[in-house]
């Protein structure tokens, strides 16, 4: 494969940037190995100098009153049977955890610690990483039916994971009138409620295992809280002071006057 190969190839994906993207990376990782495994010659990447589409940044972050509807539209497919147990709980687990897709769907029973409240992930995106749970996540966890399987969110088969989220997830977010949100967007939506309930952008990084400052920043816009809570406290310090003020010096003006001494 040469390197026009590539471009026609990247070019005919061009109505789906993102995806085109990520094949070209996929593409990229191959001809590296090939080189590595001597299978093609050093600096023979076809993939090398082929422009990427420029991708827009999407991030979709659910409101209190939509994560009301996926929370009823879950109870309720619970509730009929109209989906697996399984797959409900992973939704559970992506919402109340911020955790990535691939890292619910490869948990396994002993990367679960519930006398320490946490998941101890091996081999996250990030390298291992321990992800606290909360009481809502260890509620879904115990739930659970753990039987003869080590994966958490079992398939169909017994002894198999579930491997695809992708049509249960439509089927729930139609049911939720949820529009085009994505699986993903459920992680920025942990996130933008913990920026919104004011936890700083080091705690967001920790909680949602990330290396790199710069990746969290993408939340600051969400959360003003250090300075507004700042401004907050300087003004009401500011404004009890000035009521302060005002009541001594209307008891000054309600005082009789001092009777002179000569």
């Amino acid at each position: 494969m040469h390197r026009l190969d590539v471009v026609r190839f990247h070019n005919s994906l061009g109505k789906t940037p993102y995806q085109a993207n990520r094949v070209l990376a996929v593409l990229s990782k191959m001809f590296n190995l090939a080189e590595r495994w001597g299978l093609r010659p050093d600096g023979s990447n076809p993939v090398r100098h082929v422009d990427r589409f420029r991708e827009r940044k999407r991030e979709r972050f659910l409101s209190e009153t939509e994560l009301a509807r996926l929370g009823k539209t879950l109870a309720e497919a619970e509730a009929a049977g109209t989906e697996r147990p399984p797959t409900i709980a992973a939704i559970r687990l992506l919402v109340f955890t911020g955790c990535r897709l691939s890292e619910i769907l490869s948990l396994r029973w002993e990367h679960v610690d519930f006398e320490r409240r946490c998941l101890r992930l091996a081999d996250s995106k990030t390298g291992p990483r321990v992800v606290p749970l909360n009481a809502p996540a260890l509620k879904v966890l115990a739930e659970l039916e753990q039987g003869d399987t080590p994966w958490v969110i079992r398939g169909r088969k017994q002894a198999a994971p579930l491997v695809n989220l992708g049509k249960p997830w439509r089927r729930i977010r139609e049911g939720a009138e949820l529009g085009d949100v994505r699986i993903h967007d459920l992680r920025h939506s942990f996130a933008s409620v913990a920026a919104g309930s004011g936890h700083s952008l080091v705690v967001i990084g920790a909680l949602l295992g990330h290396r790199q400052a710069t990746t969290t920043h993408r939340y600051a816009h969400l959360s003003d809280d250090p300075v507004r809570t700042a401004s907050e406290v300087v003004g009401a310090r500011i404004e009890a002071a000035m009521a302060a003020r005002g009541d001594a010096e209307s008891d000054r003006s309600e005082r009789p006057p001092r009777r002179s001494s000569g």
